[in-house]
């Protein structure tokens, strides 16, 4: 059977629910000086959202904004209920909010969008369909992206594919924030840095299906871009910690003990050697530069090794003392029983 299709149906599950207050869609945006835009991000979002006919909320997150935007949302959630707003004492970046909004969620599914109105609201119901024909993760494409190509679309395009390389989960466009994710997915990771981006290829260790769907992208209209080219630097760091992550997060041993064995293995040959023509041949070795490098690989080696073991030390203490898992378990029958 394809696993694709094991779960059941957003519409079956949203009138199986037990709580009927509960929402079934909660929808979190991370907002920082965006003024000019919320009245009309709120009209449409909330106008897309009542056509779908699913129990909603909308979980806004003040990034730490220095304009109005903290009033205008307070404004719109006396008036709105189903509006909840979070507002952090400083700018601690879209990833914290992406995780402030993943911690307060209530819906069984989660679609995240950007303030701006570059993201279309109008979209939201296509990742829904997707995410009812089974899949855990809708990852949107803006295939016809309205933004600059040397200093945006280029770099974009390059991270993209080194992405899908390193981490072996193929998307066009990470960068979209346009996303729509079971709870139990986002439930199940913890953020830190700007790993927001990210999100898909760190679920896939929870071995969960992930898909894409081009979506809209308007140009911007309010307000001005926060990112730069610099954010591609940033994107190239946080990918060598997401490959660890993914492949060596609970046996950093694994990395850094094979590091240690191959620079002390190295170290021990050129050793080795240099022994065996100061016995044999009466050679001079103490000026030699391949002597002093022995010695650096042999200590690289050991050191590498230790790290390993420190490493495994700091895994266990984080496991363990959380009574974290090591494993995520998709769905249980007759778990009660």
């Amino acid at each position: 059977m394809d696993t694709v299709t094991t779960r059941a149906p957003i519409a079956t599950v949203a009138l199986q629910r037990s709580d009927a207050s509960a929402p079934y869609l909660s929808v979190v945006v991370p907002i920082y000086n965006e003024e000019e835009a919320i009245p009309h991000l709120y009209r449409r979002l909330t106008t897309e959202l009542e056509h779908l006919g699913l129990p909603y909320e909308i979980i806004a997150v003040d990034d730490g904004s220095r304009d109005r935007s903290f009033a205008l949302l307070s404004d719109l959630a006396r008036e709105d209920r189903r509006l909840r707003v979070v507002r952090f004492r400083r700018n601690f970046g879209q990833t914290a909010a992406f995780s402030a909004g993943f911690d307060r969620a209530r819906g069984e599914v989660v679609v995240t969008i950007d303030a701006d109105l570059q993201n279309d609201p109008a979209d939201i119901g296509a990742l829904l369909a997707k995410i009812e024909e089974g899949y855990d993760v809708v990852s949107g494409w803006r295939a016809q992206r309205q933004d600059p190509f040397l200093n945006r679309r280029l770099p974009s395009m390059i991270a993209n594919a080194l992405i899908s390389w390193v981490t072996g989960v193929h998307l066009h466009d990470y960068g979209c924030s346009l996303k729509a994710y079971r709870l139990d997915v986002v439930r199940g990771i913890r953020l830190y840095g700007e790993l927001h981006r990210f999100i898909p290829a760190i679920a896939s260790w929870q071995g969960v299906t992930v898909t894409e769907l081009p979506v809209h992208h308007a140009p911007r209209r309010f307000g001005r871009s926060k990112y730069g080219i610099s954010r591609t630097l940033r994107v190239l760091l946080d990918l060598v910690t997401v490959r660890f992550l993914l492949s060596y997060g609970t046996r950093p041993m694994h990395i850094f003990g094979l590091l240690g064995l191959l620079a002390g293995g190295l170290g021990m040959l050129i050793g080795a050697y240099l022994t065996w023509i100061k016995l044999a041949y009466g050679a001079p070795i103490a000026d030699r530069p391949l002597l002093l490098l022995a010695v650096l690989l042999i200590v690289l080696g050991v050191q590498f090794i230790s790290l390993g073991l420190i490493g495994e030390l700091v895994v266990r203490t984080y496991y363990e003392a959380q009574a974290k898992p090591i494993y995520v378990v998709r769905e249980e029958i007759n778990r009660d029983a």
